[in-house]
């Protein structure tokens, strides 16, 4: 693999060593390794360790200096040929996040600090996997970021055993006791408590040195002075030494008898607690973050509530005089280290974060209308599957109204239902299904509706990959699109020039649905109930398109001729339709008394119309889903077209017939029309003969 990992600065600091540890062993273990960083004094390491360094301005928190830094950061993902983009601070995230997108890098993220929750943090939940250091952050990214539990994975810090060589307590002198405090000079820190607790326990310890490692950022020096003054005032300053910045921490830490952490404010993880305890050093820290995953009180150590000098001297007072407690706990934490947090561990944990999100891939397929189109669209969803394998995650958004055709879809892993009527209405329904899709995290997106509410559901999902038609309805937000030539081809080839972007040939025209077997039995007793002969032919005729597009309709005189003509010769029609229909299926049955209709309006879900169509010997329908829902169910069917054009919406097979009277106005296109000339020159002798032929 390729691994570029982005941080500010290359200077001492948990998330520095971190990023220096893993590139030393993604070049051992024969990955590339390129790290992008504002440089710093650990570049020379770095680059001794065998990875390669970017020096770029990514430590800037401006929103100008931040673009200006996405296409050359692209340029060196490309040159670099990454496959992960790892981030390990916001202003590189940030940036790292739109060159992602425009490089199709994989992008993940390691939340190191318990952020605010302000927009600024939330582009760390947005990567395809979020590593997390402690259980603490993963609750707070999920409750406070909205970011979805199944992409936060937990890899804690780790310490470089080899480094920080384990050695038991041991004082040269049993009156002597040196505490020291590892970190930047900052209030969060606690530095104000711990020289509190320090005075506490001057008064028995004669013989008490303080070692204060760390510096003050130029932002915090005005604190760091009173901290000094507050040293003096406690009568400290004599045995109290600021060291500043120190490379040789273990070196530090063997010199220590404790170390004490009072972060005041929630911890990420804290490392140079398990830098202490690999070295054998007891540790006293508060009992905020990330901090009470790694100690077990009383056992690896001791916790302390936040801002409480008195806690934090007792506690270091029971270590100063007890040595067998101090062994015991320097030993019990050693073992849990080199346990649950030695660097290897660290490493293919993180190697098993990459591996996971470069195999496993989402896609998202929209097409929520009209029912017959979703049908349709079954060959593509189908051609999909094959395409792409069980590594793939196949979701497909769709609406209330065609839900049910793709229920039982077996190459769906999973189906989203959006109510664009009721709890998805309007802007804000539209804001809140985005907020779903983005959670889902999508590799791909691809879009069989083709609308302008399509088009922004998929550009809010924050997919990197977006195919389509460029229709003029914003399809400036995708970013693999074809022309939309609308040359007369049949609307499933029409979709598969979309997945020929994807490699996907058209292979199989055929359409498919998957009815259970209750809704089988169903059908089976509803047909019994109207003692329907086990041999008798049966002709499906289904009354109307829909309630928008009436001039799709074939007339009801022609329809009580046809209808007739069919009882002569002993043949059973069973009427399909919605509710809607009933009262036109009513009228139809008192015209054609004789032809004993079976009345299906509104009597069925769509599994079962399609078993019930399965029934039927030949099915008869204008341009609508019924019509499409018997080309998936294989069952012969006579296709009625007037104002649209079948050449882009009828699927031939080979027991089909299409009748089309091409007259000067069709194709119209238009749902209401006055003479409606189409559809009444089609006579019920050629429906009939067609009807003829199929069964024949």
């Amino acid at each position: 693999m390729n691994i570029l990992q982005i941080l500010p600065e290359l200077n001492v600091g948990g998330v520095e060593t971190g990023t220096l540890d893993l590139a030393r062993y993604l070049v051992k273990l024969g990955h590339k390794s390129v790290v992008v960083s504002h440089g710093g004094p650990l570049v020379k390491e770095l680059e001794a360790g065998g990875s390669t360094h970017y020096q770029l301005a990514v430590h800037k928190k401006s929103l100008f200096s931040m673009f200006k830094q996405i296409k050359p950061l692209a340029e060196i993902i490309k040159k670099e040929k990454i496959d992960i983009v790892h981030a390990r601070s916001r202003v590189p995230a940030w940036i790292a996040f739109f060159a992602c997108r425009r490089t199709n890098a994989t992008f993940i993220t390691t939340c190191h600090g318990y952020y605010t929750k302000h927009p600024f943090s939330y582009v760390m939940g947005w990567a395809k996997r979020v590593i997390v250091l402690s259980n603490v952050i993963a609750r707070h990214m999920i409750e406070d970021f909205d970011t979805p539990r199944e992409r936060i994975r937990l890899v804690p810090r780790s310490v470089d055993l080899e480094k920080f060589k384990y050695q038991e307590p041991a004082r040269a002198h049993k009156d002597e006791f040196n505490v020291g405090i590892i970190g930047r000079i900052t209030p969060i820190k606690g530095h104000m408590h711990f020289f509190k607790a320090m005075a506490k326990i001057s008064r028995q310890v004669p013989k008490l040195k303080i070692w204060v490692v760390g510096e003050a950022p130029d932002s915090k020096e005005a604190y760091k002075e009173q901290v000094q003054v507050l040293v003096k005032r406690l009568g400290l300053w004599h045995c109290t030494q600021f060291l500043g910045t120190q490379r040789d921490i273990p070196a530090i830490l063997g010199n220590l008898d404790l170390l004490v952490l009072p972060t005041v404010t929630q911890e990420a993880f804290g490392r140079v607690i398990i830098e202490a305890q690999a070295r054998g050093v007891p540790v006293v820290a508060t009992k905020v973050g990330g901090i009470i995953d790694i100690i077990d009180e009383g056992v690896t150590g001791f916790l302390v509530p936040p801002a409480d000098a008195n806690a934090i001297a007792e506690a270091a007072i029971k270590i100063f005089k007890d040595q067998q407690l101090a062994k015991d706990i320097s030993l019990a934490a050693f073992q849990k280290v080199k346990e649950k947090y030695n660097i290897e561990l660290m490493v293919n944990n993180t190697l098993d974060v990459y591996k996971d999100a470069l195999s496993n891939f989402k896609i998202l397929i929209i097409k929520f209308s009209s029912l017959g189109d979703v049908i349709l669209s079954t060959a593509a969803i189908r051609a999909i599957r094959k395409k792409f394998g069980s590594n793939y995650k196949i979701s497909l958004l769709t609406s209330v109204g065609c839900k049910e055709a793709l229920l039982t879809c077996p190459y769906l892993d999973e189906l989203l239902v959006a109510d664009f009527k009721g709890k998805d209405k309007g802007w804000p329904g539209l804001a809140k299904l985005a907020r779903v899709l983005r959670k889902n995290n999508f590799d791909l997106v691809i879009d069989l509706q083709n609308n302008r509410k399509s088009r922004l559901l998929g550009w809010l999902s924050l997919a990197p990959n977006r195919y389509g038609y460029a229709n003029k309805k914003l399809s400036f937000l995708l970013n693999h699109s074809i022309p939309d030539k609308k040359d007369g081809i049949d609307p499933i080839t029409h979709q598969f020039r979309i997945l020929n972007m994807l490699g996907i040939g058209l292979e199989d025209k055929s359409l498919e649905l998957w009815p259970r077997e209750e809704d089988r039995k169903f059908i089976d007793e509803f047909l019994n109930s109207q003692w329907l002969g086990g041999n008798q032919k049966v002709v499906g005729l289904n009354l109307n398109a829909s309630s928008r597009w009436v001039s799709k309709a074939w007339p009801i005189e022609q329809m009580v001729k046809f209808c007739a003509e069919l009882s002569q010769r002993d043949i059973r029609i069973i009427l399909t339709g919605t509710a809607e229909d009933v009262g036109q299926a009513n009228a139809l049955a008192e015209a054609a008394k004789a032809a004993k209709l079976i009345n299906a309006c509104g009597k069925t879900t769509v599994n079962q119309l399609a078993c019930l169509i399965k029934k039927c010997d030949c099915f008869v329908s204008a341009d609508s889903a019924p019509l499409h829902i018997a080309a998936a169910m294989a069952t012969p069917f006579v296709a009625l077209f007037g104002p649209t054009d079948p050449a882009r919406h009828f699927v031939p097979t080979d027991k089909s017939v299409l009748i089309w009277k091409d007259l000067e106005c069709s194709p119209c296109y238009k749902p209401k029309c006055k003479h409606k000339k189409c559809m009444y020159s089609i006579t019920a002798g050629e429906v009939l003969a067609a009807v003829e032929k199929l069964l024949a």
